[in-house]
Order: structure tokens, then sequence, then C-alpha cells
């Protein structure tokens, strides 16, 4: 093999697009919200793990959201971090709801599929 085989091989072309930290967070939020949407269609007492589980990770994603616009050095402006902050809320409160049987996970779905909708335009700051 040939030096130059090597810097082809070490350095070519990538095999994956560069990601950006928004297409990153639209995959997470995509990944949990699609587990959600599978485990309401379920529906019985027999899937509650698996709500549990989903619930679990959605309550994970948004407490590390609200973390993040709590932080005085975010860059999002004053009123987006404190919607997603309400939002962030809400999130764990509802969360509770399920996983007591008093609520199903609708909402959170619409609220998640809210935010991916923002992720994917082009109007909100990165």
């Amino acid at each position: 093999m040939t030096a130059h085989s090597q810097a082809l091989r070490a350095y070519g072309q990538a095999q994956t697009p560069i990601r950006t930290a928004r297409g990153l967070e639209y995959d997470v939020f995509a990944r949990i919200t699609h587990r959600l949407i599978a485990t309401a269609k379920k529906g019985s007492k027999a899937a509650f793990p698996e709500i549990a589980r989903a619930v679990f990770d959605n309550r994970q994603l948004w407490t590390l959201l609200a973390g993040e616009v709590a932080d005085d050095a975010n860059q999002l402006p004053a009123q987006l971090r404190a919607q997603i902050f309400y939002l962030a809320e809400f999130t764990q409160a509802h969360s509770r709801k399920v996983l007591k049987g008093e609520a199903n996970v609708l909402p959170l779905i619409e609220i998640n599929s809210s935010i991916m909708r923002g992720l994917r335009s082009e109007g909100i700051p990165k």
C-alpha cells in the first residue's frame, strides 16, 4: 500500500455527513417522540414498562433542556428560554400524571412535535 492510498483511506471523503447541533437535537427529539407514539398506540397495561421508559427518557431530555436554558450563558432570546423552561416544567408535571395512570402521553408528543417543527424551521437561532 502506497502513502497516497493510505492518505486517501485516512483522510478521504467522510462516509457520514457533518451534523449540526440543531440536527442532532432534532434527532434526539425524533427518537424519543417516535417511542412515545409507539407506546401510546399499544395502550395496554402490559405495555406500561415501555411507556414508563419512553416517558423517563423524555423527562431526562427536558431536564437537560431546562438546565441549558437556565444557564445565563445560553444565547437564545430570554423569552424563548423562558418558554422552553415552562414547557420543561409542564412536561415533568404531566409525565408524573402519565406514570400514575391519570393522563396519556399525547400532550408530551404534541410538545415534542412542536419543538421538532421549530428545529426544522429557519427562524429560530442556533
